[in-house]
């Protein structure tokens, strides 16, 4: 359940690390064909640079979460790359392996076309607080049941509510598409209660706002979707409870 400890240390982590990964004003010019792949420990403030960047390029990625402890990935991510050490980026279009955010981030925006201005110290920074609020949470995986298929979820990097889903996911060592889905356009600013009566703007700014909308009507994280199941749904504590009730053991 999404405590108010999560919201508040998500919108404080948010402040913390300058919001980045929330908003895709300038995305990549350039779409992969193929998913990105990354092998990802959801609490490590490498990780979430990278993360970060994905949403304000506004490319998906499948998300392979290597845990402490994790058996189900981590394996892979050794015999692909030689060690274990997050995040892991692999690129199937390019046959792209690497280590190091930093290497990560300037590789996906020279090969996707879209500069990415970071100040790295201040990024770092930022990045760790928000692991230092988010002490214990998406870092050693739990026993569960591995899903036939990859589920997909709807997320940006800094929403409070999308994050203890990536927790779990991660915990729970279950692979999913991360459907980036920054906010596009100024109107998009804030939760969708406040900005829909405030702006009134199209909801459909973002290449994965606009699936959102013309799925479900509306414009809000997280989105799950199960294809083992044939489960959609919205609301961060619906979506813990269905994956503690069909995945954790």
């Amino acid at each position: 359940m999404a405590t108010a400890w999560d919201v508040t240390s998500g919108l404080l982590g948010g402040t913390l690390s300058g919001w980045r990964g929330t908003a895709a004003f300038a995305p990549a010019r350039e779409r992969p064909a193929k998913l990105l792949e990354l092998y990802d420990m959801e609490l490590s403030p490498y990780c979430r640079l990278v993360r970060a960047v994905l949403c304000e390029l506004d490319l998906d990625v499948m998300i392979y979460p290597c845990p402490a402890g994790g058996t189900r990935f981590r394996p892979k991510a050794e015999q692909l790359g030689g060690k274990q050490l997050f995040p892991f980026l692999v690129d199937p279009n390019t046959g792209t392996q690497m280590y190091e955010s930093a290497d990560i981030i300037n590789y996906l925006s020279k090969t996707y076309k879209r500069r990415v201005n970071m100040i790295r110290p201040l990024a770092l920074t930022g990045s760790f607080l928000m692991s230092g609020l988010r002490y214990g949470k998406g870092v050693k995986a739990r026993p569960s049941k591995a899903p036939t298929k990859p589920l997909e979820l709807f997320s940006f990097e800094t929403s409070p509510y999308s994050r203890p889903v990536r927790e779990l996911l991660c915990e729970l060592e279950i692979p999913y598409i991360l459907r980036n889905t920054g906010k596009a356009a100024w109107s998009d600013m804030g939760p969708p209660s406040f900005r829909d009566k405030l702006f009134k703007g199209p909801k459909d700014s973002g290449r994965n706002r606009k699936v959102l909308f013309e799925k479900t009507g509306k414009v809000q994280v997280p989105y799950l979707i199960d294809p083992n199941t044939g489960t959609e749904m919205y609301e961060s504590d619906a979506i813990v409870a269905y994956l503690e009730k069909t995945y954790a053991l």
